[in-house]
């Protein structure tokens, strides 16, 4: 059995070299768009080459989000970002639009692509559909106890390599695909503008200061050998 690996955030510089002398196995960053943290620094321009550098001469691997989902009229910035991101060195791109995820394959056929867990592959069918379309990993949907998680990789053995979350906040919807943040204020998290209105104070009479909608942050860190029993391959840290 392979040592799981350690994947960490980086939304700007700073996170980055801490992700990587820490011990961070790879690292996930936005570039200059179409990622879910479009208020993170990111790295946009020339930086996302010299990040790549940086987490490569240290035996880091870099992915990068392209994981919001995308318009007809955003098309060609897209290209022009899949080709600036795959001349980068990239190891990988996490995807949730599978429009996204064609044409990178059209495009960029030697850059890998990871199924974001806001695909919510949830079972071994959905397992089986993102290997099919070319996907070589994939970061399962959050919801998942572990024998679902157990039995989703005895149906794919080490065929198709499988992520979960292990740390840090969750998203009150299933897998990340809230609409509240859009539907309140016209800022949705599949466009990477998610404004958290599930973290603000709900209620009225003895619960007008509760918090019903904001879930405790994920710690898995106990329960990590049980995780690569599972056959997990990547521990993933929230990115929030």
């Amino acid at each position: 059995m392979s040592r799981m690996r350690l994947l960490a955030p980086a939304g700007g510089r700073e996170q980055l070299e801490a992700a990587v002398k820490n011990g961070a196995d790879a690292v996930y960053l936005g570039a200059g768009g179409f990622n879910a943290r479009a208020g993170a620094e990111n790295f946009g321009g020339g930086s996302l080459r010299e990040a790549v550098a940086y987490c490569h001469g240290r035996g880091v691997k870099v992915h990068v989000t392209l994981n919001t989902l995308i318009t007809d009229r955003e098309t060609l910035p897209l290209l022009r970002q899949l080709q600036e991101i795959a001349e980068s060195g990239a190891d990988a791109v996490i995807v949730q639009d599978l429009g996204v995820a064609a044409l990178a394959r059209q495009c960029c056929p030697a850059l890998p692509r990871h199924a974001s867990t806001q695909l919510s592959v949830h079972s071994l069918k959905g397992a089986q559909a993102m290997k099919d379309l070319g996907f070589s990993c994939i970061v399962l949907a959050r919801e998942l106890t572990g024998a679902e998680i157990a039995a989703i990789h005895e149906g794919m053995g080490d065929s198709i390599a499988l992520e979960t979350f292990v740390h840090g906040a969750l998203c009150m919807s299933l897998s990340g695909q809230c609409y509240l943040s859009a539907m309140l204020g016209e800022r949705s998290g599949n466009r990477g503008m998610c404004a958290q209105p599930c973290r603000l104070p709900y209620g009225f009479g003895d619960l007008a200061d509760g918090y019903p909608l904001s879930l405790k942050d994920m710690s898995l860190a106990g329960h990590l050998r049980e995780l690569q029993e599972m056959g997990v391959a990547s521990a993933k840290i929230e990115g929030r």
